[in-house]
């Protein structure tokens, strides 16, 4: 058995103890962006309030998002953060989080992602193809950026690291 046929059984024997023995908490299924409690004088139940277009979401080890919609207000500063819940290296199970125009083939821009390691699966020939993308990220990290939609519409969101696009995708609603 060759040096790469070793580390690629390795890699996969180490992701797949991984994620048969992590336990799942329900707690973080479905959790809302941060969300304030408020109360006017006089009321004596607060209600919550999302905080606008400050998006939190994350990804995991099992190559899946936390949600699959996320919701914005057009023209307004938005703050996204992505978190990688996962222990998994960036080498071996990376995410990002690419937001792409209306209109653009997500399995042809993922092709094109593929061979993009150099730019960490950003494809520089699909640069007027994204609105915005995070770094990519190993298990642990989160980065934030800040963009701005003034386009109101729906924008697929997907992580471009290989053969993740089938699972790992979802909608930024901008209304």
């Amino acid at each position: 058995m060759n040096t790469t046929n070793k580390f690629s059984l390795l890699i996969l024997m180490g992701f797949l103890t991984i994620t048969s023995c992590g336990k799942k908490d329900p707690a973080r299924d479905g959790e809302p962006a941060d969300v304030i409690e408020t109360t006017t004088e006089g009321e004596g139940v607060a209600a919550p309030v999302t905080v606008e277009n400050v998006l939190v979401i994350e990804g995991n080890d099992q190559m899946q998002f936390n949600t699959k919609e996320l919701k914005a207000v057009a023209g307004k500063p938005i703050t996204l953060t992505l978190k990688h819940v996962g222990k998994i290296p960036k080498e071996a199970m990376g995410h990002n989080l690419v937001i792409l125009q209306e209109g653009t083939d997500e399995s042809a821009f993922a092709l094109k992602a593929n061979e993009a390691k150099a730019t960490d699966y950003i494809p520089e020939s699909e640069k007027a193809s994204i609105v915005a993308h995070t770094k990519l990220l190993g298990g642990g990290e989160e980065d934030t950026i800040e963009f701005t939609i003034d386009k109101k519409g729906t924008y697929n969101f997907i992580c471009s690291f290989p053969g993740h696009v089938a699972m790992m995708k979802g909608v930024l609603i901008v209304e």
